[in-house]
């Protein structure tokens, strides 16, 4: 499938979507999601397994056929409560991505850590405590970005992290992201908001010969998600004068987190409630003409694949379907590349990571494939392996070697890489790639933007 095409999701053989049978309720209070289908569909490949970068460097991790369909089996047959090990799945999805079948392993992951951490894990712990702190990221960030200077002072005290550490179980081995002094939100509100946005959209199209009136091919809705506007809100500032440079009109809804990170630690009350608040705002622009437009990929991920996937909430589909990486939507409706073909930069060169969230979108090849036409730059792949830290798995004490140990061969291509510059899509995969090899890391639409714009 080429990459500037609309990834199709995985389905099921007829046999499995046709079959009758009884409705079987394997985690309470989810009687309106029965995975025997995707279940009873698994024939024990293990190609999921062999895919799983954690049971790659973690021998004691069942890896992710234990976690899914054979957990989903035990639990149909026994009261069994849910194997601990589940904490230890980093919600990567390349399992999804290698299953020939079709099961959904993660959505089955999802489902079985959300129910271990309401029924088994103590909510007085010291794991949970730092779960749900990590989980809900966006409430922090809002926080700390009202006083950024002093925040980063503090945060970047090694004795604080010590303590954070040692009471929290949060590693200090990792240096915190520090917050901007003006989020993306303030410098959108500064800028003149939607207005604004509206009358730059209209020149562009002028200066290109479209029409100056209001397009409804020509309006998108950005989904920032947490990242972009707290600690890197130069890559929405990117994306907003990109998008307006090709004759869009851009407007940003009050939004929440994607839930990516209340996904992965089981905290599926607070993903359903930014769920809930995310598909109400975003879809009643559907009906105007708008598409949503992600930045990050885990945040396009979630709103493609675990919404719908997970919850049942008036015009969570419809956001779904509408749902688009920025790269890839342009890629689809502008010739892009023949933009870029016709543009040029200084000389630079790029060790290009394609996030797992990515890869399980079909887009790991886009921007190579890309930027590889731009006269300047030169870019190269570094691999095919997960970064490692999965969010926010990197930074719990626990996993932090792990994260490591699965990093490493992203590493080493990065280190023998022509580039000494990073590149990735995804805010926490560029955390990594800093983090292990101490270069600058730079999101795709920031180069997009220097080059067109």
């Amino acid at each position: 499938m080429s990459d500037a095409e609309s990834p199709t999701k995985p389905t099921l053989t007829p046999a499995a979507q046709t079959e009758d049978f009884e409705p079987v309720e394997v985690f309470p209070e989810t009687t309106e999601m029965d995975l025997r289908p995707g279940s009873d569909n698994c024939y024990k490949c293990t190609a999921c397994d062999v895919s799983c970068p954690v049971a790659e460097v973690d021998d004691k991790f069942p890896g992710p056929k234990f976690q899914g369909p054979e957990q989903w089996r035990l639990k149909r047959k026994e009261d069994t409560s849910v194997d601990s090990s589940i904490m230890s799945c980093s919600n990567c999805m390349r399992c999804d991505d290698a299953c020939p079948s079709g099961v959904p392993l993660s959505q089955m992951h999802n489902t079985a850590r959300g129910e271990y951490v309401e029924t088994e894990m103590d909510k007085l712990s010291r794991e949970y405590i730092r779960n749900r702190i990590l989980s809900n990221y966006g409430t922090l960030a809002w926080f700390g970005s009202k006083v950024p200077r002093l925040t980063n002072a503090v945060m970047g005290n090694s004795l604080v992290q010590q303590i954070n550490e040692k009471v929290l179980g949060i590693t200090s081995e990792r240096d915190f992201p520090e917050f901007a002094t003006q989020t993306f939100r303030e410098w959108w509100e500064e800028r003149g908001g939607a207005a604004t946005s509206k009358e730059r959209a209209q020149e562009a199209r002028a200066e290109r010969g479209g029409p100056q009136v209001r397009s409804e091919d020509k309006r998108v809705a950005y989904f920032h998600g947490c990242y972009s506007n707290y600690n890197t809100p130069e890559v929405g500032k990117a994306m907003v004068r990109v998008f307006e440079s090709f004759g869009y009109e851009v407007v940003v809804p009050k939004q929440r987190c994607s839930g990516t990170p209340m996904f992965a630690n089981g905290m599926l009350d607070d993903a359903r409630r930014a769920a809930g608040i995310n598909v109400e705002n975003f879809s009643g622009l559907l009906n105007e003409g708008y598409d949503v437009i992600a930045s990050c990929t885990s945040c396009s991920m979630s709103l493609r694949q675990e919404y719908p996937e997970l919850f049942d909430i008036d015009g969570i589909e419809d956001v779904s379907e509408h749902t688009y990486e920025a790269l890839e939507y342009l890629r689809i409706h502008e010739d892009l590349e023949g933009a870029i073909a016709e543009a040029s930069v200084s000389d630079q060169a790029f060790a290009y990571h394609a996030p797992c969230h990515g890869r399980n979108q079909g887009l790991d090849r886009q921007a190579v494939e890309l930027f590889r036409e731009l006269d300047g730059v030169t870019i190269e792949d570094v691999g095919d392996s997960c970064s490692g830290i999965s969010g926010t798995y990197g930074w719990k004490s626990e996993k932090y070697d792990v994260s490591m140990q699965i990093g490493a061969d992203m590493f080493d291509h990065m280190e023998h890489a022509e580039g000494d510059v990073g590149m990735t899509e995804c805010p926490t995969c560029s955390m990594q790639m800093a983090h292990g090899s101490g270069y600058e890391i730079r999101h795709p639409l920031q180069l997009l933007e220097e080059a067109l714009v």
